[in-house]
């Protein structure tokens, strides 16, 4: 699955560590998800959804 957060992140100008405190997991999580090596439960995606005020489906997309 692919996701935008990288992207989204960068947007706001926020470091890996910034964006993990908000979504209350650790950088490590933030890394591992944006660099598509783990897709995070389903809610620290919603987390992540209000973080940045989209859907789910606007940030995770279904890539074959």
């Amino acid at each position: 699955m692919r996701n935008r957060v990288t992207e989204l992140r960068a947007e706001r100008g926020w470091t890996q560590g910034e964006l993990a405190e908000r979504l209350s997991v650790s950088r490590q999580t933030v890394n591992a998800i944006e660099k598509e090596k783990f897709d995070p439960s389903l809610p620290v995606a919603f987390r992540i959804s209000r973080v940045f005020g989209l859907s789910i489906e606007e940030i995770f997309l279904d890539a074959p």
